[in-house]
């Protein structure tokens, strides 16, 4: 195989593996590019395929090389894509934003302010402004704070999406964070954004707040097991947070608060919003006990896929009888 032929191969299955959401073969794969002068020069490369596809895996990869030069080609490039107004710009951009996002260099941060910044002066998309405020909690910093609060003061309150979340989270410390959470003075919808904002990354001072979520929802409980708005959706967010960080979050859960969770999950593997169900049931399996089994078995969907990945649930939870 000729080295052209053989590069050209692994710039395909960068694509493939970009495409299909395997990030540890993408990061793999970008390993074998050659040294850094190299890698980026392919990269660099793919950014000008007419494939939309070849450029969001050339971000990726820029955003796992890092470094002010990459900093300075996502944010060119980031340019160029939103100039192109469709689709396949659209679908670039948010993976620049995410390059940007896991890029250390405080040159990141800027591009981002500034992405910010031209969002505010449009009317944008609930999720362009969600992405960008997810990658601005990675590369957070006090000085952030002007510009997300000039931010909301411009954009239409309609399109804050979750970016007031960020707000809170760099405005309060843990033990601030505590009080705000369980107020019922604070809207579900405000408390779903800081959840929505955590999802992207969970320091180690503020999981210590999880506990304060967990008692939140079990006063949205009759709301969320009857209905889909508002209590169902913070709900099915706050497991979907659990989930993501599970090996490192539910060990360290005190044993009265793991079993409230586990409580908030059987309650709610009933809900009328399915994705609500699914992740209650999902985390059932990693905090419930063998009789849950028959929870979840009585709650099976009608459809063939959610039946049979309740099925797997509940013959974990039943293959764990007898163990302490």
């Amino acid at each position: 195989m000729s080295h052209k032929t053989k590069t050209v191969q692994l710039q395909d299955e960068l694509v493939d593996a970009c495409m299909w959401g395997e990030e540890d073969r993408a990061r793999e794969l970008i390993s074998r590019f050659g040294v850094e002068p190299k890698a980026r020069a392919l990269l660099e490369e793919m950014l000008q395929e007419d494939d939309a596809r070849a450029r969001q895996a050339a971000a990726f990869g820029l955003g796992e090389l890092g470094g002010a030069a990459s900093v300075r080609r996502l944010e060119q490039q980031l340019v160029l894509e939103e100039a192109r107004g469709d689709y396949d710009g659209d679908s670039v951009v948010e993976e620049i934003i995410r390059a940007l996002g896991r890029i250390e260099d405080t040159g990141a941060r800027a591009a981002l302010i500034r992405k910010l910044e031209r969002l505010a002066a449009t009317e944008p998309e609930l999720s362009d402004v969600n992405v960008v405020t997810q990658a601005l909690w990675k590369r957070r910093h006090p000085d952030l704070l002007p510009t997300v609060r000039r931010s909301l003061a411009q954009l239409d309150p309609k399109a804050h999406g979750s970016l007031p979340g960020l707000l809170v989270l760099l405005e309060k410390a843990p033990d601030e964070l505590h009080a705000w959470v369980r107020s019922p003075l604070v809207s579900v919808e405000d408390k779903t954004r800081v959840i929505t904002v955590l999802d992207a990354d969970l320091p180690d001072d503020l999981a210590s707040t999880l506990p304060s979520f967990i008692s939140a929802a079990s006063t949205l409980l009759e709301e969320a097991a009857s209905q889909k708005g508002k209590a169902a959706y913070y709900c099915d967010r706050l497991f979907v947070l659990f989930l993501r960080y599970k090996e490192r979050v539910l060990p360290a859960l005190p044993e009265e608060t793991r079993a409230e969770l586990r409580t908030l999950a059987r309650s709610l593997v009933p809900a009328v919003s399915p994705n609500c169900s699914f992740g209650a049931a999902a985390l059932l399996e990693f905090v419930g006990r063998p009789e849950d089994a028959a929870v979840i078995e009585a709650n099976r969907p009608e459809d063939s896929v959610g039946a049979e990945a309740f099925d797997a649930i509940a013959r974990a939870l039943r293959s764990r009888q007898g163990q302490p």
